[in-house]
């Protein structure tokens, strides 16, 4: 549950992103450069949590920071190429 929650919120965050972006307009591939660096430092936390805190094994959680950081990561790629201002 906790690993559909953190992708909802990557995605949540990349709309933000996107938004703001063309409010403020700004190129849509510097926000979505910008989105996935940010998302990958809050992946990482996410792995060190899991990790430090709920005692899992590095070797366990990496399959989830995979999943953290792709789904949101992938789909920053995918609207990336969408219609809006390039750049």
């Amino acid at each position: 549950m906790h690993t559909l929650i953190m992708v909802a919120c990557g995605l949540g965050a990349l709309v933000l992103f996107l938004l703001l972006s063309g409010a403020f307009g700004i190129a849509r591939s510097r926000a979505v450069a910008s989105f996935l660096a940010l998302w990958m430092v809050v992946a990482l936390i996410n792995l060190w949590v899991g990790v430090r805190q709920a005692g899992y094994t590095v070797w366990q959680e990496l399959p989830f920071l995979v999943v953290v950081f792709g789904v949101p990561a992938a789909a920053a790629m995918f609207a990336r190429r969408g219609k809006g201002k390039q750049g």
